[in-house]
């Protein structure tokens, strides 16, 4: 593990103290320290030819120098769910990975679950650091040489973006232009950009293309869209004038875990009531919560419920590598990813129910600030383009998955 620690330089400053009565010189005393001085001398020396004639003195990390054949990907937010599934799904395909992360949403877990799979020098390597701070984000740069970027670092919690708009602009907007002004100055060119559908708000036409408005006064209509769609603004100006190869990848509801059960989702405890649907069903189910809280039962829908498109991780992960794989010089690609399907919030209860095995108690609450009544996807252009589906569509099965790691780690990754 790489960190970046920082300090300040601590100098203790002493004050000889006089000594009562006459100096008395003793040869004997200084011969003494000579020979100390020059066994300590002779010692460094020693220590100098051994590391030299070591094979690796003087060579610099693997992750510091671009080698043919292999791919360095810097994943921001890769200690996070869908991050540390990317960088697994990175890994298995013998890329080189960097993941930074200031640890506030992701998990060290995570990290080390990674680490155990590849301990192979050069293929894993983490750096804890804040996006928001140039300086540091800089220096990762300068010291890796990277290939691309996929960055997913971000707050992701549309209510608690409502309640809290600054944080949301200064962690999505702020540090995606960090980013970008490092990748411009050290000559990174390919970025796969972590987007949302939150951008698009509440479109009067469904399902969403990528055609589908999202300039207008209403949209979208909650912070966290606002971010995304403000940092996806920046790098399309960008993108104009550069030859950086740009995919923009803006998905829906994200559900499921590793089939393998290496990886899941494990939020802050603090942090469940703004959290994603399933994280509450998985509470519920294993009694850490008393109940579900669905939050409005007045939508324009069909039961009332917002209706959503839910992407299981899996496929998500597999969309991101496609699109790095696709991703040309002086283009930009923007693609929905979702199953083309929407389904309801009771729907979602219902399949949670079965998954888990659990009569889950539903309590029915009034409307949570920002949400959208009805959002899925047409997946059409990102199927022809990229040659990608959704494979993993059935919404208990990935419910399934995810229900089989949350019982294995009842406290997140701190039991694994």
């Amino acid at each position: 593990m790489l960190n970046f620690a920082r300090g300040r330089s601590q100098t203790r400053s002493t004050r000889s103290m006089p000594f009562a009565g006459m100096e008395y010189h003793d040869p004997k005393r200084k011969s003494n320290f000579v020979g100390k001085i020059l066994m300590a001398a002779a010692l460094t020396a020693v220590c100098i030819i051994m590391l030299k004639q070591s094979p690796t003195f003087g060579t610099p990390s693997q992750f510091s120098r671009h080698e043919e054949g292999v791919t360095h990907v810097l994943v921001t937010g890769g200690a996070g769910y869908i991050g540390s599934h990317a960088a697994l799904r990175l890994l298995k395909e013998s890329y080189r990975v960097t993941i930074v992360d200031n640890l506030s949403r992701g998990n060290i877990g995570a990290v080390k679950v990674l680490q155990e799979l590849f301990p192979e020098p050069g293929r894993l390597q983490f750096i804890y650091a804040d996006l928001g701070d140039a300086k540091a984000v800089n220096k990762i740069f300068s010291e890796n040489a990277f290939d691309a970027v996929i960055h997913f670092a971000a707050v992701a919690y549309v209510g608690e973006s409502t309640l809290d708009p600054l944080k949301y602009y200064h962690n999505i907007t702020s540090n995606t232009l960090v980013v970008l002004e490092a990748m411009a100055a050290h000559g990174v060119n390919t970025l796969i950009y972590s987007s949302t559908c939150a951008t698009y708000g509440e479109p009067e036409k469904m399902p969403i293309t990528e055609e589908t408005p999202q300039a207008t006064t209403q949209v979208p209509i909650n912070p966290y869209g606002k971010a995304k769609k403000m940092a996806e603004d920046i790098i399309l100006d960008f993108s104009k004038n550069s030859d950086m190869a740009v995919m923009i990848l803006r998905y829906f509801n994200v559900i499921g875990s590793d089939p393998e059960g290496r990886l899941g989702e494990a939020p802050r405890p603090e942090l469940r009531e703004h959290g994603r649907i399933s994280g509450a069903c998985f509470d519920a189910a294993r009694g850490i919560m008393p109940g579900l809280k669905v939050k409005g039962t007045d939508y324009n829908t069909h039961d009332g419920t917002c209706i959503r498109d839910y992407i299981d991780v899996t496929d998500l992960v597999d969309a991101h590598v496609k699109a790095l794989q696709k991703a040309q010089p002086s283009k930009v690609g923007i693609y929905n990813v979702g199953t083309g399907k929407g389904r309801s919030v009771k729907e979602f209860v219902e399949a949670c129910k079965k998954a888990t095995g659990v009569d889950i108690k539903v309590d029915y609450l009034p409307r949570r600030p920002g949400d959208y009544a009805e959002v899925f996807s047409d997946p059409t252009k990102i199927r022809r383009e990229l040659n990608w589906t959704a494979q993993h569509t059935d919404l208990k099965e990935s419910l399934k998955t995810a229900w089989r790691w949350q019982k294995a780690h009842r406290d997140g990754y701190g039991a694994s």
